[in-house]
C-alpha cells in the first residue's frame, strides 16, 4: 500500500533525526550500580515488578532479573506480569508491549519509562488505514503480528507472534482460508513462502531488521566459515535464504544453545546478545552487517526506541507522570479475543 510506504519513509526520517540528536549516556560502573540500586528500592516500595524485552540494554535486562522480574518477548512479558502478584508492572520495551500487558492485566497499573518508545511496525499501520484495507478484502481472515496497537489487534481475527505465525498460517491454509497479513511484509513473505497460503500483506517493515544485508553476511561468513547464521523472520528474504536457522527471539536463543556450532552471525537486534551470552557461555556471537555504519545506518542493529528504556528513565518512572498505559475496556475486550484464539491454538501444538 502506498500510504503505508509513505508512513515508513516518514518513520525512517524521524528515526534518523532522533539518532542525530541522541546523546550517548556515559556513566561509570559506580553510577550504573547506584542507579540500579535506586530503581530496585523504588520497585519494592511501590509493589512493582520490572519486565524487560530482549532488545533493551544489558543493564536493564540484568536489573529485571536481579529484582525478581522477567526478560522475554512481548507476549511472555505480558503473561508474566499478569501472573505476578505485584500491583504495578513496569514495562521496559515499546508502547505496544505496554498495551499488551494492560490488555492481559486490566486491573493492574502499567507504567513505561516513556510512551514515546514505539515501533515502526506499529505506527506504520494506523487503524484508520488498516481498517479500510481490511474492508477492501472482506473474504480474508485478518492475521496481525503482536507488534501492533490495541486498536489493530481488536480489528483482527488472529494475533500471532513470530514463533507461531507459520503454524497459524498453515492451519488456516488447511482450512481453505485466505489471509490478510499485517503489518510486516518480510515476515508475511516468509510465512507465505513456507506455508503456501494465499496471503496479501500490509506494506510495513521493522527499521532494524530491514537493514540487514545478505552480501555483508556472506562476506562475514567467508571470514568465519564455521559460523551459523541465525535470522529473525522480519529480515529481508535475501537474508533468510542464507540463514541456517530462522526464528523468533526465543527460538534464536534456543538454536544457539542446541547447535553444535560455536560461532554465530545474528540477524536481529543486538540487545539479544545479553541473553545469548548468558544462555550459551563460551560461544561467539557476531552481529550481522547492516546497510551502512555509524552515521550512515538508520539503526545499526539497535532499535532507537528500545534505547529510550535507559536506567535514568526507569529511575524516574514513578515520578515523571504521563507514562501510564490506558486501554479503553471495550477495546481491550475485543483485542483479547484474537489473542485468546492464538493462545488456545498454541496449547494444542
Amino acid at each position: 500500500m502506498s500510504l503505508a510506504s509513505d508512513n515508513l519513509e516518514r518513520i525512517r526520517q524521524q528515526v534518523s533525526d532522533h539518532l542525530d540528536k541522541a546523546e550517548q549516556v556515559q556513566r561509570s560502573e559506580q553510577q550504573t550500580q547506584a542507579l540500579m540500586d535506586s530503581i530496585a528500592k523504588k520497585l519494592k516500595q511501590e509493589d512493582a515488578v520490572l519486565v524487560a524485552h530482549y532488545y533493551t540494554a544489558p543493564e536493564v535486562q540484568a536489573l529485571a532479573e536481579q529484582t525478581g522480574g522477567f526478560v522475554s518477548d512481548s507476549l511472555e512479558m505480558a503473561r508474566f506480569g499478569r501472573d505476578h502478584p505485584a500491583k504495578t508492572l513496569i514495562v521496559a520495551g515499546v508502547k505496544f508491549m505496554g498495551e499488551t500487558a494492560k490488555i492481559l492485566t486490566p486491573n493492574k497499573r502499567v507504567l513505561m519509562p516513556t510512551l514515546e518508545a514505539t515501533c515502526s511496525l506499529d505506527i506504520g499501520c494506523p487503524i484508520d488505514q488498516f481498517d479500510a484495507f481490511c474492508n477492501e478484502h472482506p473474504d480474508r481472515t485478518v492475521v496481525v503480528y503482536a507488534n501492533t496497537s490495541a486498536a489493530v489487534k481488536a480489528r483482527a481475527d488472529w494475533v500471532v507472534t513470530s514463533s507461531i505465525a507459520l503454524q497459524v498460517a498453515e492451519h488456516l491454509n488447511q482450512q481453505g482460508e485466505k489471509i490478510l497479513w499485517a503489518p510486516d511484509r518480510h515476515l508475511g513473505a516468509y510465512v507465505k513462502k513456507a506455508s503456501g497460503a494465499d496471503i496479501i500483506a500490509w506494506d510495513g517493515a521493522c527499521i532494524v531488521h530491514e537493514e540487514f544485508k545478505a552480501r555483508g553476511i556472506l562476506d562475514l561468513k567467508r571470514a568465519h566459515p564455521d559460523a551459523e547464521v541465525l535470522a529473525h523472520p522480519e529480515s529481508p528474504d535475501s537474508v533468510l535464504e542464507i540463514a541456517d536457522q530462522i526464528g523468533s527471539t526465543t527460538q534464536i536463543i534456543q538454536a544457539a544453545v542446541s547447535s553444535k556450532a560455536s560461532k554465530f552471525i545474528v540477524a536481529t537486534d543486538q540487545g539479544i546478545f545479553y541473553k545469548l551470552q548468558q544462555a550459551a557461555p563460551g560461544k561467539t556471537f557476531m552481529i550481522a552487517p547492516t546497510a551502512g555504519n555509524g552515521a550512515t545506518c538508520r539503526s545499526c542493529a539497535n532499535c532507537p526506541w528500545m534505547a529510550m528504556n535507559e536506567l535514568e528513565a526507569l529511575d524516574r518512572v514513578f515520578e515523571v507522570g504521563g507514562n501510564e498505559i490506558f486501554v479503553e475496556p471495550a477495546l481491550a475486550e475485543r483485542a483479547m479475543l484474537p489473542l485468546e484464539r492464538m493462545l488456545s491454538f498454541k496449547a494444542t501444538l
